[in-house]
């Protein structure tokens, strides 16, 4: 477990800026270093901001979009190119620009794919592809991810691990199929806590006043069933990036008001 570092932004549009320019080292570094990298990418209006910002990155193209796998940390189980999709609006806000391999693009099964509206076999159909990309030294049921990002929701949620909900709890699965939750729609798949937890470095993304109660929570010590983003933390690196006004409710012995 690693502890969380804070990175305060003035405003969303630096954040999502600066967070761009981060990934792109980040994943340049992995390429060098294993020849591929592999990302988690997160959805929301911070997820799809960052994925706008690296678009209109010229450092962009520093990265061999050849050799980067792109998985989700959860999606909404619905018909493939809905609008609503995760998938579908990383493709508007990025995908579609740099071209990247499309045996790389490793999305959630849809609601009319194969699996048909059966989201505990979608969820088990993701759980395998990921086991089956895991390498050696990964543990066998997810690969060791270079990065894993994930937006913050006003309730604390990562993913589509919600409060006190059961896929919150889970301790054995890596994707879990969730119904009942209490954002739309309520039928979704999401990578679980333990497979979070294997990432190599796990960013989670709070911007906005709505964001700020859910980030002081979740840094102040609360348990994870009842604040999920207190449990996401990788395995070298845990990296909260906040504009100030999501920091505004942090503890002062983490981000001191003097300073925002």
């Amino acid at each position: 477990m690693s502890t969380p570092q804070l990175v305060v932004h003035r405003d969303t549009e630096l954040m999502a800026q600066a967070t761009a320019a981060r990934l792109i080292t980040r994943i340049v570094d992995a390429q060098a270093a294993r020849g591929a990298a592999s990302v988690v990418l997160t959805g929301g209006r911070n997820g799809n901001g960052l994925l706008a910002a690296l678009a209109a990155s010229p450092a962009r193209d520093a990265i061999d979009w050849s050799r980067l796998d792109l998985w989700w940390g959860d999606e909404r189980f619905l018909p493939e190119g809905d609008p609503e999709r995760n998938v579908t609006q990383a493709r508007e806000a990025l995908l579609d620009t740099v071209g990247p391999d499309p045996s790389r693009i490793h999305a959630m099964p849809a609601s009319d794919g194969p699996y048909a509206d059966d989201v505990d076999a979608a969820a088990a159909a993701y759980a395998a592809e990921l086991a089956a990309a895991a390498g050696p030294g990964d543990g066998g049921t997810v690969p060791a991810f270079d990065v894993l990002m994930l937006g913050v929701g006003p309730d604390t949620h990562v993913a589509s691990l919600f409060p006190e909900l059961a896929a919150v709890r889970e301790t054995e699965l890596t994707v879990v199929g969730v119904r009942g939750a209490p954002k739309p729609p309520p039928t979704r798949i999401s990578l679980t806590l333990p497979a979070i937890r294997a990432a190599r470095e796990v960013w989670l993304l709070a911007a906005g006043e709505d964001k700020a109660e859910a980030a002081g929570i979740a840094l102040s010590g609360a348990g994870e069933v009842q604040a999920p983003a207190a449990g996401a933390y990788g395995r070298e690196r845990t990296l909260w990036l906040l504009d100030a006004a999501a920091a505004s409710q942090l503890p002062p012995a983490l981000y001191p008001r003097a300073s925002a």
